[in-house]
């Protein structure tokens, strides 16, 4: 078990202000363990990053909706992600980890507590592949419920299961540029194959986790041309999120230089609109 950094305390304001009611699409609430204890097979756990933090980030950072992004080592207990929704008086929706036990009357529920989406890990330092048959169940009951699949994802996982991923009959969200390797370029297999899968209309990219892209380290700015080419694959189906507080980074980044850095991958304050406002609005339902 290992204990995983705390986030920079000392956010920068950014340069760059968000347009009104841009949404963080991709951030965390992690305990407090008191009271939503972490699972108790999590491969890591966190510092507590609690409901209070996330909105202290926000209004650092000007933003007014986000999604909170419930994390593995929460395992299928939503209540922490559920209770940061409750809270936050409409501005928040979330995504699940479930597992077999979850029945319709659970789905009804994170439904109602605004939940739109399920998650499933692949990534090899969190456990690996999920079950896929758990996987391919959830699938045919979010197409019930009109909610989408996020996938976090090793970037090799895209090119061994691209032929599955392409036959996925929902909207699809591919967590951190796919996780693919600044250093190995933009020419890299697993890029353009995710590049491949943004001509399809339901995938959907967050180019969020430049600091877990780069090669560099910070700025983490060798990240910027991939999120400028997903981007410009496909500007209606691309979010954006802090990954706020940061779980299992090498090198901690300031959530006021990731917002800087939204501006360089997308520089036009229509597409920044775009991205921060109208994409979360439409997928994850906000007014």
């Amino acid at each position: 078990m290992k204990t995983t950094a705390a986030p920079d305390p000392n956010t920068k304001t950014p340069r760059f202000r968000p347009p009104p009611l841009a949404c963080d699409a991709h951030c965390h609430i992690f305990g407090p363990a008191a009271k939503f204890p972490f699972a108790p097979d999590a491969s890591y756990h966190p510092p507590d990053s609690p409901f209070e933090g996330l909105q202290l980030l926000h209004k650092k950072l000007g933003i007014e909706r986000a999604v909170i992004v419930h994390a593995s080592c929460h395992g299928s207990d939503m209540r922490a992600t559920l209770d940061g929704i409750a809270r936050s008086g409409g501005k928040y929706r979330g995504t699940a980890i479930i597992d077999e036990s979850y029945s319709e009357k659970d789905f009804q529920k994170m439904q109602d507590g605004g939940i739109r989406g399920v998650r499933f890990n692949f990534v090899q330092h969190l456990g690996g592949r999920p079950d896929m048959a758990l996987f391919h169940r959830t699938v045919a009951r979010l197409k019930e419920m009109n909610w989408h699949l996020i996938l976090h994802l090793d970037a090799q996982d895209l090119v061994e299961l691209r032929e599955m991923f392409m036959k996925i009959p929902v909207p699809m969200v591919i967590d951190h540029m796919g996780r693919v390797v600044a250093a190995k370029g933009l020419q890299q297999e697993p890029f353009k194959v995710l590049l491949d899968f943004m001509r399809h209309q339901n995938t959907w990219v967050k180019v969020c986790g430049a600091e877990r892209v780069s090669s560099k380290g910070p700025p983490f700015d060798d990240a910027v041309p991939f999120a400028q080419a997903l981007i410009a694959a496909a500007p209606d189906r691309i979010l954006w999120g802090t990954d706020w507080p940061h779980p299992n980074v090498k090198v901690m980044p300031n959530d006021g230089d990731l917002v800087d850095l939204f501006a360089l991958m997308a520089p036009e304050p229509e597409l920044q609109r775009r991205i921060l406002v109208d994409n979360p609005a439409r997928l994850y339902g906000f007014e």
